[in-house]
Parts: C-alpha cells; structure tokens; sequence
C-alpha cells in the first residue's frame, strides 16, 4: 500500500478572524468549512484548501482561545509548505508578503526547488515552495481580486518534523507507512546534519515529508501558531481498513476507526512523539454543503446535529 501524500494539516490559532482573515485575504485560499472541534464541540475548527476543498490541499485550525505562546523545539511539525506554480508567482507572493507587511525570508533554494518561508501573526511557520507539477497533481485554483489562478495556491507542500533521534522517525515513514528515501539538502543551521527528504504517491512537494535533527532545541511547547498534527491520504476504504491492522500489526497504539464525517481517520504517535493522522480521500466536504456554498454557515456532522442549539450556545460569536 502507498500512501496518497499529505492530506491536511491541524494547526492552532487563538485568533479565529485574524486567522481566516490571513488564509482568505493574504493567501487568496477558499474557506470551505466552519465546523466544530469533534472532541470538543465547543470550539472551532477552520478549514481552509482549493477552490473545491480537494485532498492535499487543505489547512486547518482549531480555534483555542487561550493558547499561550509557541516555544519552538523538537518533537514538531515545524514547518507546513503550499505549493504555487511557478518561480514567477514565487516573486509576486514575495512582492506581496512586502507590501502587507507580512514576516518573510529571502527566497531559498531547497532540494533544487524555490522556497519562500514566511510567518502569520500568530507564528504559525510556513513556507511557499514552486512545485514544477510532475508530482501529484495541483489542486483547483481560487482566485480572488488580488490574486488570479496562475499565482494561487495550488496544494499542501512538504511539511517538516523536527526531532532529536531522526532514525526512528525515518523507521516508521519507510517500514510502517513505506515511504520511499529520495535524497539531502544541507540544513540553514550550521553544524546541523543535512534534511532527509521522504517520499510518497506520486510523489513532488504534495508527497514529501522533510525530516530535521536538531539536538540543540529542547521539546516544542505548542501554543497559537502550532501544529497539532499532519495527515496522509488514504486512497479507497479498503486500504483504509488495511492501514489499521497494519499499524497495529506493527506494535502501535491507534486511536482505531474514527469517522470525522468528511473522511474517516485513524491516529497514531511515532517515536519522537508527533501525531500521525491517516485519512481517506471520500467523502469529502460537499457531503453536507453544496460546492458553491462551502463554508458559509455552521456545518455539523449529523453525529452533533442533535446538539446544535447546545453547541452554538457554547461557541464564542465570530465575524467570519
């Protein structure tokens, strides 16, 4: 079995219209879906992908509003990148990222591709990476009046776990969850060993996992800005079922079947204590709204609609 590439990533605002207003606004991407946190149902969570909320393409944030400061470390997802389509659009979002005032490095190249990292007000790292598109396939682009569809974000990127003890992490990549090893690129920090680059699907940016030591950092202490976990896609439910004897086959502790309603996921924690997500491609997020509607009203799973009147009380109001 093989992996599709990544799926989504979690992450954690405290700042639900700040945080839309940066992933709408500044990024140009499409809200498709105000929902609720599913363990605990009387907070947010935001999602934010293409223009039709395609699998590989989608941020989320749950909304915590007392989440404290992020102190960066091990044991993270340290970085999630987007996929844009060419070193053109790289220069406009870098002219763009100038003109809002928003925080940016220079443009570097890592593993032979244009990269851009560049942060929200609340942290959150994140990076632009110009994908030459002979990898999984780009998304659907959304354009908005500031940012047409050859400059639109087309998917998720590598995204980056920092760890202390790289080879046990890169255990459970390529003997769990068989991802391929595929190459190096040298590190920014001096004196750190080179980034391990692993693959999967079709492989490309929306197929990679980029893997950093770092023993000179202690443990992250998540706060706003953090990532709470990365997900891989699940290409049919058959292989889904296999994921789970798998990964239980392999002496790992799951969170079993769990039925999220717009895919169904099962979790897990490798060595160096990153949370893995495994989630299916179907049904996806026109399941309860149509495509030309997406995230314009509170979507609840039919599992929590009996509780609506209960679950919008407990909300915070949010202009979003």
């Amino acid at each position: 079995m093989k992996l599709g590439g990544i799926h989504h990533v979690s992450a954690i605002t405290s700042d639900a219209e700040r945080n839309h207003d940066f992933f709408t606004r500044v990024l140009g991407m499409r809200f498709v879906k105000k929902t609720v946190n599913q363990d605990s149902p009387s907070s947010y969570h935001l999602f934010y992908a293409d223009a039709v909320g395609t699998p590989g393409t989608d941020m989320t944030y749950f909304d915590i509003s007392n989440a404290g400061r992020t102190r960066p470390g091990i044991s993270s997802i340290s970085n999630t990148a987007f996929r844009i389509q060419s070193e053109e659009a790289l220069v406009f979002w870098k002219q763009r990222f100038e003109s809002l005032g928003v925080e940016h490095d220079t443009i570097v190249e890592r593993f032979n591709r244009q990269t851009l990292t560049f942060q929200d007000d609340e942290g959150s790292r994140l990076m632009l990476v110009v994908d030459d598109g002979k990898g999984i396939p780009y998304g659907v682009p959304w354009e908005t009046e500031e940012i047409s569809a050859k400059y639109s974000i087309v998917g998720l990127g590598p995204v980056m776990l920092t760890v202390d003890r790289a080879d046990s992490t890169a255990e459970v990549l390529t003997d769990v969850l068989n991802f391929t090893e595929v190459g190096l690129y040298a590190s920014i920090v001096d004196g750190m060993p080179d980034i391990r680059v692993f693959s999967t699907g079709e492989g490309g940016p929306g197929g990679e996992v980029h893997l950093e030591t770092r023993a000179d950092l202690p443990r992250e202490r998540p706060g706003r800005g953090s990532v709470h976990h990365v997900a891989f896609r699940v290409k049919t439910m058959e292989e889904y079922d296999e994921w789970e004897k798998r990964l239980r086959s392999k002496g790992f502790q799951t969170s079993g079947k769990v039925d999220r309603y717009y895919f169904k996921s099962i979790y897990f924690r490798e060595p160096n204590g990153i949370l893995y997500e495994l989630a299916t491609d179907e049904p996806g997020f026109t399941s309860d709204e149509p495509l030309e509607s997406l995230g314009e009203t509170l979507a609840l799973p039919p599992f929590l609609e009996g509780r609506r009147k209960e679950i919008e009380a407990s909300l915070r109001p949010i202009n979003i």
